[in-house]
């Protein structure tokens, strides 16, 4: 719609001064959303081609309104220097629903990024330690990030940076050399380890020299002994099954499992292109790149004795991603406090000369914490994620059997519930903000929920099975009446559907899930809003099939709007 409302302002804009009007993809960004809705459904801003056509923005919106040609599309009145549009309900529900219908599960879709690849690198769980509540937020963000690209015509390369080096493994070897048996920790899997992780620094608080033998452990690691070799191996095998069925449960996937040490032998060519390149200097025998130019701290590549740091391995993993992938756009989803972190890494590739270096793009999100309180595996103050998840698994299945105690395969339908409301609550509000994580509120499925959409979806199953079970046929060749949907409960529906692909491309391009989030949300309240003012299924059978045909399409733009978010719509609720 806004495309056909800026193709017709440049005709009149043609003819209205005689001039090469602006590009329709421009005036099409141009179009706003008035405030309010008695304003209109749409609005030009004219100020912008005031120096241009040197009128005030009020007569040069008052000249397109005088040139208007399209009063079968929209009317249009001036407000200042705006030219608001009022939709011609008739003809805008024919094209709106008409585009949904042909359209089906590619509505919204195109090929933007054909031929183009994004990286994605999210999740990064560490090994040997459970997944927390924290990585709700790294795993979804990343997870809807690459369904929206993917749904945009993007090849998408989604990589899990496992955390799998530093000196915290040889003290899980030191620990379970100590107090762990291959038993125990088999039967009690990742939990048996963070167990004997957190019992090593309590010890260590009374006996200093376990520190020591943590680090001896973890030289051993880099040396590649073969004892220790096979335990962290071995740390690494099991905290991969443990996590798949978290990741299961949240239906998300990789395609890469690369963590740091995969990097390890790839970090010496990087250190000498940087001696190469004049770029390292020695500070207080580490070896660094001066950032200060750019008012950054210096990036430290290299410690005093040598060792590698977590830059020198992102250096390495950037570096190999660009030759293996030659990503269009590489995106770090991580918490806000590495920001400092990314700054020093993208400047650094910059110096580098590594034109690519433009394209990386930290992702940032809230930090989280627990009931007001930061959290802490050493501390044993933690959120297990998996714990999290069964809970609302738990809390679903009993509503389902209070209130809805025959429906059919209830265990599937309390786990899409479960999960869609803790995915909900991780992706309904801008990434940006802190989060503090409280049960009372993980648990409720009230309001503006992943639930309330969710049965949206499934009343709008319920209309459809209704209506076919009463023999309507609403078939593409059948005839419908338009004008019955032009009343404003119909018509706030069909705005927010026009406005649908507008949403999942905001959200891709800003990297904010939580923009379709919103949008779905808004469609569900909107089309309830509908369902209760109007009855569909009475009257003639041209305005059954009118309100049916809306409900359908209400029904496959929340399906497919909920899986780009990583949410499941069940049928039945």
């Amino acid at each position: 719609m806004k495309s056909r409302l800026a193709a017709a302002v440049a005709g009149a804009y043609t003819s209205a001064f005689a001039a090469e009007p602006p590009r329709v993809p421009d005036l099409c960004a141009m179009l706003e959303v008035p405030p309010d809705p008695a304003m209109g459904d749409y609005a030009l801003p004219c100020f912008r081609f005031a120096k241009d056509l040197r009128r005030s923005p009020q007569s040069i919106a008052s000249a397109l309104a005088a040139a208007w040609l399209s009063p079968d599309l929209a009317d249009c009145a001036v407000a200042g220097g705006y030219l608001n549009f009022a939709l011609k309900r008739g003809a805008f529900t024919t094209l709106t629903l008409d585009a949904i219908r042909s359209a089906g599960d590619s509505f919204a879709a195109s090929d933007e990024g054909a031929g183009k690849t994004i990286v994605i690198d999210y999740s990064s769980i560490n090994i040997a330690k459970r997944m927390h509540i924290g990585h709700l937020w790294t795993t979804m963000i990343g997870h809807s990030l690459k369904r929206l690209f993917e749904h945009l015509g993007y090849k998408v390369v989604g990589i899990n940076h496992l955390g799998d080096w530093g000196t915290q493994f040889g003290k899980m070897i030191s620990a379970y050399k100590r107090w762990g048996s291959r038993e125990g920790v088999e039967r009690g899997g990742v939990p048996a380890l963070v167990d004997l992780y957190v019992r090593f620094h309590k010890e260590a608080a009374l006996n200093p020299a376990l520190e020591d033998e943590g680090r001896e452990w973890f030289l051993k690691i880099e040396r590649g002994d073969s004892e220790a070799m096979e335990l962290f191996n071995w740390f690494k095998e099991l905290t991969l099954r443990d996590v798949e069925r978290t990741y299961r449960l949240l239906g998300v996937t990789f395609d890469e499992y690369t963590g740091e040490s995969f990097y390890i032998d790839k970090m010496e060519p990087v250190v000498d292109e940087l001696r190469a390149k004049g770029l390292l200097t020695l500070s207080e025998g580490a070896s660094i790149v001066d950032l200060s130019a750019d008012g950054i701290p210096p990036a430290l590549i290299l410690k005093s004795d040598g060792a590698t740091l977590y830059t020198t391995r992102d250096l390495a993993a950037a570096i190999y991603r660009a030759r293996t992938y030659h990503f269009d756009k590489c995106l770090y989803v991580v918490a806000y406090h590495q920001d400092l972190h990314f700054r020093q890494l993208f400047r650094v590739l910059e110096l580098m000369g590594y034109p690519w270096a433009k394209d990386l793009a930290h992702v940032s999100y809230g930090m989280v914490s627990y009931e007001g309180a930061p959290l802490s595996t050493r501390e044993g103050r933690i959120v297990y994620l998996d714990d999290v998840l069964d809970a609302a698994i738990t809390k679903a299945r009993a509503l389902i059997d209070e209130k809805s105690p025959n429906l059919p395969d209830k265990d599937a339908t309390a786990r899409a519930v479960g999960i869609g409301a803790i995915v909900y609550a991780a992706l309904g509000s801008g990434r940006i903000k802190d989060v503090d994580f409280r049960w009372s509120r993980a648990l409720n499925f009230d309001g503006e929920t992943g639930p309330y959409v969710q049965y949206t979806h499934a009343r709008c199953c319920s209309v459809l099975s209704k209506a076919s079970a009463a023999g309507l046929d609403w078939s593409e060749e059948r005839e419908w009446s338009p004008e019955s949907l032009g009343n404003d409960e119909a018509q706030a529906v069909l705005l927010l559907l026009s406005r649908y692909p507008e949403a999942v491309s905001d959200a891709a391009h800003r990297y904010e899930p939580s923009i379709l989030t919103r949008h779905v949300t808004q469609i569900a309240q909107a089309y309830n809003r509908y369902y209760y003012e109007h009855r569909i299924l009475d009257g003639e059978a041209e305005n059954q099939r009118a309100g049916v045909i809306l409900t359908e399409a209400v029904r496959d733009v929340l399906r497919k709007g909920l899986y780009l978010l990583g949410i499941d719509a069940p049928e039945r609720m």
